[in-house]
């Protein structure tokens, strides 16, 4: 971690490079479509990039609810604060009076700049933007196609509306085939540990609780435990613990809206349609229609049994995000008594389920860590990983890895998570497994056992694959680096 607090990212700081370096080389720019969760960093990563390769640039970010003509204000004025060319005919009076000007007048400073040198424009939050300036996509195509495309430029147009930041690509849309798609991931469990400085046990529960975003991670103490996290954090009313999930459903979903409503219910612990449909207190059509726009948004996953995808009534909804899950069954519920000062009242709370909570929280991740693994002759031919249940959840399996994600034709594994604090992974666990291995579908004898465990093995566990914290985390860091 450097002493900006931000860690990672190589890969992504490369990518922005070599574009930067090609608009340079070649005189022609290239344009950027960024997206990816609120919160997750797209915006720092971005203003990092500009930090380290200093190139003239301008950074304007747009504000929700902001009209277009007081959003065109803000431009011209990051414009003149900015390093860009325009910036001292700006200060000088010159004032355009509309965005299609102000984006000419930036072709035309930039032509007049010493040629070779290339230039970063940066627009932060289109998707706000476009609410108030519907017509932004089509001047900017515009001024692309005309001018923009021909000097060195790196445009590059950041959004948190993932499914409005995925339709610029469309080809019904003005910027069609214009941007590149530039999607920044959530800090992967292996990212947090180096931010938290924690052991991988530690760090594997602090992922629970923090998912991805960088932001909160930078307010973990190496030296914390879980207990002694949440004691300072909701102690106070504005930690980012406890405001940045109000930040991102107000920026994602309007107060008093179904898909809120869904959300909060999924966040409590619903996962079933039925359960969800009781809980909101929306009509079934509402329920269907939000957990639509919660998808779209990335917000909520439907999950499906392994081999089960066309049987929607066995569907499952959770939360996607790991502190947005984390923070709607603890922090939202208890706000008022974080906004009293009794946030010792809510850390008693979250340590008495907390066990409960985790078992169930660790479980996706698991997931995603065993596929990063994918293929490994030890798995046999699995290169993906799913759960298994039925109706009545008789049986209810954790881990199941298959060949293909459509059309499986075998299970190559069955597995079982065991995330408990002290206990280990014991013969008790094999015996359970193995006795459900033969309902799973697509299974034989020969498909193998596999067990994770936060607290190790006994003696007596005899799998045919055993992971824990650090073989977790260490998948990340292999496939990183190509190797394994």
């Amino acid at each position: 971690m450097n002493r900006r607090g931000f860690v990672g990212r190589e890969a992504e700081l490369a990518r922005l490079r070599d574009w930067l370096q090609q608009a340079a080389r070649s005189g022609r720019g290239s344009a950027i479509a960024v997206r990816g969760r609120r919160a997750v960093g797209k915006s720092t990563l971005i203003e990092e990039f500009l930090l380290r390769e200093s190139p003239p640039h301008a950074f304007f970010a747009a504000s929700k609810d902001q009209p277009s003509g007081e959003a065109l204000t803000g431009f011209l004025s990051e414009l003149e604060r900015s390093t860009l060319p325009i910036a001292g005919e700006l200060a000088a009076g010159v004032r355009p009076d509309s965005w299609e000007a102000a984006l000419r007048m930036i072709a035309t400073s930039c032509e007049r700049s010493p040629t070779g040198t290339p230039v970063c424009l940066v627009i932060d939050e289109l998707p706000w933007l476009s609410e108030h300036e519907p017509s932004i996509e089509g001047l900017l195509q515009s001024a692309w196609d005309r001018r923009l495309s021909r000097l060195p430029m790196l445009l590059v147009l950041i959004g948190s509306d993932l499914h409005m930041m995925e339709a610029l690509e469309r080809y019904d849309r003005p910027l069609h085939g214009r941007v590149r798609p530039f999607v920044i991931e959530p800090l992967n469990p292996a990212e947090m540990s180096s931010m938290v400085g924690a052991d991988p046990v530690t760090a594997l529960d602090a992922y629970c609780m923090l998912g991805g975003f960088p932001q909160l991670a930078l307010t973990w103490h190496g030296n914390d435990t879980m207990r002694r996290y949440l004691g300072h954090e909701l102690s106070d009313p504005t930690s980012p613990l406890v405001v940045t999930g109000e930040r991102v459903i107000a920026a994602e979903l309007p107060a008093q809206s179904a898909p809120r409503a869904v959300m909060t219910a999924i966040g409590a612990g619903e996962t079933e349609f039925t359960k969800i449909l009781g809980r909101s207190g929306v009509g079934r059509t509402s329920l269907s229609a939000a957990l639509k726009t919660l998808a779209e948004k990335r917000i909520v996953n439907r999950q499906t049994p392994f081999a089960g995808r066309h049987e929607a009534k066995l569907s499952r909804y959770a939360i996607a995000d790991p502190y947005m899950r984390f923070w709607l069954r603890f922090i939202g519920p208890n706000l008022p008594l974080i906004e009293r000062r009794r946030g010792d009242l809510v850390v008693q709370r979250i340590m008495e389920s907390w066990s409960t909570f985790r078992g169930r929280a660790i479980e996706p991740i698991v997931r995603s860590c065993i596929e990063r693994m994918l293929p490994d002759e030890r798995f046999g031919s699995a290169n993906f990983v799913s759960a298994y249940w039925t109706r009545t959840n008789d049986p209810e399996v954790d881990l199941v890895g298959h060949d293909d994600d459509l059309r499986p034709k075998s299970a190559e594994f069955v597995g079982s998570i065991k995330w408990r604090d002290t206990a280990p992974f014991s013969r008790e666990d094999v015996a359970e497994l193995a006795a459900v291995r033969a309902r799973v579908p697509l299974t034989t004898n020969a498909t193998l056992l596999a067990g994770v465990s936060r607290s190790g093995f006994s003696p007596q566990a005899k799998l045919d694959i055993k992971l824990g914290p650090d073989e977790l985390l260490r998948a990340w860091a292999l496939r990183a680096s190509g190797t394994r």
